[in-house]
């Protein structure tokens, strides 16, 4: 069995997943940042690319909630994804129930910042 090889992080950085698509390529996601302060949707994302990255997507929140739950607090944080049927919300995820659900832009919610690569 071939394994995934985990890439060389700086300081700070904490591996969470490699995903892989249906043509074996595997996209890295290390986590470079986590804000427990409550803000917008919007100031945590200029946050995030601040710091070189992204908001985590909902696939590597319950990642997060699934393997690595002692990193968060249990609280609801945002992600990086519109509502795609009112562009006034965006998706988060409640580390404390487990939900994902939608909330305005403006609610004071805490965030992770990601960055994804490809090797």
């Amino acid at each position: 069995m071939q394994q995934i090889q985990i890439p060389p992080l700086a300081e700070g950085e904490i591996y969470l997943c490699g995903i892989a698509d249906a043509n074996g390529v595997v996209e890295h996601t290390v986590i470079i940042g986590i804000n427990n302060d409550g803000a917008s949707w919007q100031k945590h994302l200029d946050w995030a690319k601040s710091l070189g990255g992204d908001l985590t997507n909902r696939i590597e929140q319950a990642v997060i909630r699934a393997r690595r739950p002692e990193l968060v607090e249990e609280a609801a944080y945002w992600s990086n994804t519109e509502v795609e049927w009112d562009s006034s919300y965006a998706w988060c995820q409640s580390f404390d129930d487990g939900f994902q659900y939608y909330n305005r832009k403006g609610a004071a919610l805490r965030a992770v910042a990601v960055r994804r690569f490809k090797n």
